[in-house]
């Protein structure tokens, strides 16, 4: 997700803030989900929880490992699973 949301600040002049938004809720939005893409009561806990000052270095560090942790279902991820 970290090259995507680059190309998209890079390469079609989006903010990294237009980029991460298109990339959760305008991603949920085209598909037609309520239960993903915002952080609202009822909305599933899938969280990416980013090693970083800001999420401007999705944009500007695609090649870097930022992930700090990640949740589904509200459940942290351990490094084995998918």
């Amino acid at each position: 997700m970290n090259l995507v949301i680059a190309f998209a600040v890079l390469r079609c002049g989006l903010t990294p803030a237009e980029a991460v938004h298109a990339g959760s809720a305008g991603g949920a939005r085209a598909l037609r989900r309520t239960d993903v893409g915002t952080l609202t009561v009822g909305a599933r806990a899938d969280l990416h929880v980013l090693n970083a000052p800001s999420h401007a270095y999705l944009a500007y560090r695609p090649r870097t490992p930022l992930t700090h942790s990640a949740y589904q279902h509200g459940n942290r991820m351990t490094s084995g699973q998918p």
